[in-house]
């Protein structure tokens, strides 16, 4: 009898992987996981890990991979029955009681996965061997496919005239058929008819890799029908709170941080045959904030990547209006939008994996952003205008449901506004003088915004602190020694301060002979300023800040190659490796 899905999902809300495994394993804390000698073989050197954050525990030594339930049966030789009523136990909730209709459930969910599966076997078959499939063959044929992408994904065909209801019906009562939604009565012909005939058909599997509904793909160039269509609704398939290609890509979020959410089938196909196989779909539906929970449970960045056209751009925004409110302080969520039209699959197929990731590193945005950009090109110089619009971003902000990012976007979106009135807004005015900048120039400015890095913005905050108190700086002159900077522009400005002021004795902010943008940047996203600003008469508390600046910033090499060797030590297990990731972390001031 299988167990609902809320009732394990309360189980593992209540009780941490790390909670389980201590049990068994004495665990240490290093950084975001926690790491012990393997319960599942004898070793010296600690290689297991558990992750409390996306729910699981992985040992490099046996590669053995799992979450709590895994972990218990595993490690104590039990059948999952027997783990759950242990775990429920441990979590101080009462054991489940199976009723008659968790029995009629479970077994009307084992006659659906196996007539969803008998279905997709047999139109994988049609695929490769009825002679009516040749026009299916070369469309995929004409998209780039082979037949490992036909196979890795389990495509089918829907012939036109075949009846499978007919066959279906010998083995399964028609009420059961029916309740798949793979058919529907035609009133005309006084039959079953299937919903995805003269289609190319898309296997949607739920996260555990069985089939629970399917896409299709029409071949024909037919205006009144839809391109695509999906299952409807049946009480095993939520479009909503699924997504396609998760049960492959959550696979890949022990080695890799961001995930490509796409819009269609052909688009994970696309990518993932071009190498780039962390990619998922929604299904034909509008983003949902379940399947960015979903999402965040294995990956920390989301990069959402719409067809480049003005229905993707569309899509996009009721994206990113949808689900701004499941923004977590750990985690990110961006939007990618390409250029000339072009959808993620035939992107990569033109320009390549290295094209499409690189101009994802440099043109993705934060979703605060991209919200930002869209109104503010909506408004006018009207007074009304610029009302409406204040409106709107105060009412996105407030919907967030962590305070903390809540606070922060919300302070953006103000910040942002208030440089529309710069002659309420002068609080700067007496640090530097405001050049004017060109139209072209404001252009660059906010595109160079969409492409800021962390460790940008932390040399930001150190280079407003320059400006704000050198005076300060000056007099405790060894904090900067060997402070090392990344960005180029940051670079430069940094040298140009040192220079100009003498190494800030008489720093005249005006005077630095720069692009005076440069320091705009600064002035604008340094996320330190308004704490200095709080805090001017406060050296001791400005000193403090800065100091955890600075060593933010000699961490961030440290982190650059940890990640690198991490990465190489999941392939190889290469204990010199191993070692050398230990002798990093303890040079990392963790906090």
């Amino acid at each position: 009898m299988k167990y609902p899905k809320e009732y394990l999902d309360e189980i593992k809300t209540r009780l941490k992987v790390s909670t389980v495994v201590s049990k068994t394993v004495k665990l240490k804390k290093r950084g975001k996981e926690f790491v012990g000698l393997s319960p599942f073989k004898t070793e010296k050197t600690p290689s297991f890990t558990v992750n409390d954050e996306k729910e699981f525990y992985h040992c490099f030594s046996t590669s053995e991979h799992g979450n709590i339930f895994d972990f218990v049966m595993k490690t104590q030789n039990l059948r999952f029955g027997e783990a759950v009523k242990m775990l429920s136990n441990l979590a101080g909730i009462q054991p489940y009681t199976f009723s008659k209709q968790d029995v009629e459930r479970e077994n009307k969910w084992k006659i659906y996965k196996s007539i969803c599966q008998n279905f997709s076997k047999f139109y994988k078959n049609e695929l490769f061997k009825n002679e009516k499939s040749v026009k299916a063959k070369n469309y995929l044929k004409e998209r780039g496919l082979s037949g490992i992408e036909v196979k890795n994904f389990n495509l089918g065909f829907v012939t036109e005239d075949l009846d499978y209801y007919e066959k279906l019906k010998k083995d399964y009562d028609e009420e059961n058929i029916k309740d798949t939604g793979l058919f529907y009565f035609d009133e005309k012909k006084k039959k079953y008819i299937s919903r995805f005939r003269n289609r190319i058909i898309f296997p949607i599997n739920d996260i555990s890799g069985n089939i629970i509904g399917f896409g299709g793909r029409i071949i024909d160039d037919n205006k009144n029908l839809a391109k695509y269509i999906n299952s409807p609704e049946t009480p095993f398939f939520k479009k909503g709170s699924n997504l396609y290609n998760l049960d492959k890509a959550r696979k890949l979020s022990n080695k890799i941080e961001d995930v490509y959410l796409v819009e269609g089938y052909m688009d994970v196909i696309g990518l993932s045959k071009n190498g780039i196989e962390n990619t998922v779909a929604n299904l034909g539906t509008a983003l949902t904030s379940k399947q960015i929970q979903i999402l965040n449970q294995f990956y920390n960045h989301i990069i959402i990547c719409f067809d480049g056209d003005q229905s993707g751009y569309k899509a996009a925004l009721r994206a990113a209006e949808n689900i701004i409110d499941e923004l977590k302080p750990d985690k990110k969520i961006s939007f990618l939008l390409l250029e000339n039209n072009l959808d993620p699959d035939n992107y990569v197929n033109k320009f390549g994996k290295e094209k499409f990731l690189e101009i994802s590193e440099k043109t993705s945005i934060p979703i605060h952003k991209f919200i930002f950009e869209h109104y503010i090109s909506q408004t006018n110089e009207s007074p009304s205008s610029k009302a409406i619009f204040e409106k709107k971003l105060r009412e996105i902000a407030s919907n967030i449901k962590d305070s903390f990012v809540k606070k922060y976007t919300l302070e953006y979106f103000l910040e942002k506004v208030s440089e529309l009135t710069p002659n309420i807004n002068s609080k700067y005015q007496k640090n530097y003088k405001i050049f004017p900048k060109s139209l072209a120039k404001t252009k660059n400015y906010y595109n160079e915004t969409k492409t800021l890095k962390s460790f940008e913005l932390k040399e930001f905050s150190f280079l407003y602190i320059l400006l704000t108190k050198p005076k300060l700086i000056n007099e405790n002159f060894h904090l900067i020694d060997n402070v090392k900077l990344y960005s180029d522009e940051n670079k430069q400005l940094y040298k140009e301060i040192l220079t100009q002021s003498e190494n800030l004795s008489n720093l005249e902010v005006q005077k630095l002979n720069i692009d005076k943008n440069l320091i705009n940047r600064v002035l604008s996203y340094a996320s330190v300023k308004h704490i200095i600003q709080k805090n001017l008469s406060d050296d001791l508390k400005i000193l403090e800040i800065f100091s955890e600046i600075i060593q933010d910033l000699k961490n961030y090499e440290l982190e650059q190659r940890i990640s690198e060797l991490e990465t190489k030590f999941s392939k190889d297990l290469s204990q010199s490796t191993f070692d050398e990731i230990k002798e990093l972390k303890k040079q990392q001031k963790i906090n």
